[in-house]
């Protein structure tokens, strides 16, 4: 996630479509953010079913409203954000990870 994003910033920096790589950037961003919390509530999840204390929640809400605050801030400033592109962004994690399940999926078969 952080190669693309680097990737992200060099194209917005060497190229002239600035708003949809600055879109890509704001939407993987949160995504990216949105991948890292969710890691570590099911982390604290685990643990709280090892030691049987209760857990809250997996903080939905949190990862909702993130979401809302990328869409809210393109929809503000769409000359500097493309508005398909942080939609695009929001949901990269998602596809890294089924591109991270099809490579482990193919590296274990080979074994």
């Amino acid at each position: 996630m952080l190669y693309l994003l680097s990737l992200y910033v060099l194209g917005w920096g060497f190229t002239q479509y600035q708003s949809v790589f600055l879109g890509l950037i704001l939407g993987t961003s949160i995504s990216l953010y949105n991948h890292w919390l969710m890691v570590r509530r099911t982390k604290r999840f685990g643990e709280a079913i090892e030691t049987g204390k209760s857990f809250r929640s997996f903080g939905t809400v949190t990862r909702m409203i993130a979401a809302v605050l990328a869409v809210m801030i393109a929809t503000k400033y769409p000359e500097y954000f493309n508005f398909l592109c942080v939609i695009l962004g929001l949901v990269t994690s998602y596809v890294v990870i089924m591109i991270d399940f099809i490579i482990h999926h193919i590296i274990q078969s080979h074994k």
